[in-house]
């Protein structure tokens, strides 16, 4: 298996999840209360998944063996995928801040305007990953790293979330795409 085959995995539970944000801010903008939970699991999943699992993986692991490969880390593809994870941030940090002590946004504009700019900005993001940077990758890295990196990736995800958290992540995703999206793609 390609060292990328599993980040693009990852990538489709994102996706899910950029989807049922999606309609979380169709409800908001429709004025409708929202179950305090559901705001902070999706919340939750791309702060910790999204953000501190897989982008930790890309730059912890993978962005410094496409340097070491001979990928510029400044001004090329990594240098723009590091720009947007970092904007991917502030925009969570928006949502976080948007939120009520309830868990419920306190500021629906600020809340659906973060969360509609956080979810263009990933979609366009995984695009640039999965069709460009990721087969560049598969290209760059000799096999020796790309297994290596295999291993560091599944270090760090037992590290950062521990075992049995993607399978509750997955199902969660499942749950809620079945309240908020009439048509979600499996994350599996």
């Amino acid at each position: 298996m390609n060292v990328t085959t599993g980040l693009m995995h990852e990538h489709n539970a994102i996706l899910v999840a950029l989807d049922i944000l999606d309609r979380i801010c169709d409800r908001v903008d429709a004025g409708e209360e929202l179950p305090p939970g559901d705001v902070s699991r999706i919340l939750d999943f791309l702060r910790d998944f999204a953000d501190g699992c897989h982008h930790a993986k890309e730059e912890k692991y993978l962005f410094p063996a496409l340097r070491d490969a001979g990928l510029p880390a400044e001004g090329g593809p990594v240098g723009v995928m590091l720009a947007e994870h970092a904007l991917g941030r502030k925009y969570i940090r928006e949502m976080v801040a948007a939120l009520g002590g309830d868990r419920v946004p306190a500021s629906p504009a600020q809340f659906t305007r973060s969360a509609r700019a956080y979810a263009n900005l990933l979609r366009a993001h995984i695009g640039k990953e999965n069709g460009v940077l990721f087969p560049m990758a598969e290209r760059l890295i000799p096999p020796a790293v790309q297994s290596h990196l295999a291993d560091s990736f599944a270090r760090l995800e037992e590290e950062r979330t521990g075992p049995g958290v993607h399978e509750r992540y997955h199902a969660m995703l499942r749950e809620l795409g079945g309240i908020y999206a009439a048509e979600v793609h499996d994350a599996n």
